[in-house]
């Protein structure tokens, strides 16, 4: 049984997140395959998803942009074999995931029917907090926020042609 939500209350009374919101109306109960979405480390990752019966050649692990996709198809088995009794899922699948920005892949491996995706956060250094040391008037001293005591050129010269 699926619930629905009336989110028009919300598109009413926020601005700017209409994107957010159709995500939140288009979400569907989990389908097949069934995954796990696991925070390794800070800005490490993990996928994991059950897809047993699939070979490494038949599943398509795909980046573009901000989203991952995870498609498999199953190869035709051979119309020799009679199957009795199917209870190993073998139809073919295609899920996607909204990667947050920076969020990149960087491995995926197939070991006893499990699906393995690693990802990785890399923000580029011209867009990580860096600190800016700021210059006296004259640009002569350049002043850090270390909070120790600086003596400016200008008052020494001062002591020295007083001396």
């Amino acid at each position: 049984m699926r619930t629905t939500f009336d989110l028009s209350p919300l598109y009413r009374s926020t601005v700017g997140f209409d994107r957010l919101l159709d995500m939140l109306d288009q979400i569907e109960p989990m389908t097949w395959p069934p995954y796990n979405i696991e925070k390794v480390e800070d800005d490490q990752y993990r996928i994991t998803m059950a897809v047993a019966s699939f070979a490494p050649d038949e599943i398509e692990v795909v980046q573009q942009e901000s989203t991952l996709f995870v498609n498999g198809h199953k190869h035709r088995e051979p119309e020799s074999e009679q199957v009795l009794h199917r209870g190993i899922a073998t139809r073919a699948f295609k899920q996607s995931f909204s990667l947050a920005d920076h969020v990149k892949v960087t491995g995926a491996s197939l070991e006893n029917g499990l699906l393995t995706i690693a990802l990785k956060r890399e923000v580029p250094e011209e867009l990580k907090p860096r600190r800016i040391e700021i210059a006296s008037g004259n640009g002569v001293t350049a002043l850090t926020q270390d909070n120790q005591p600086q003596q400016i050129e200008h008052e020494l010269q001062k002591k020295s042609k007083a001396a």
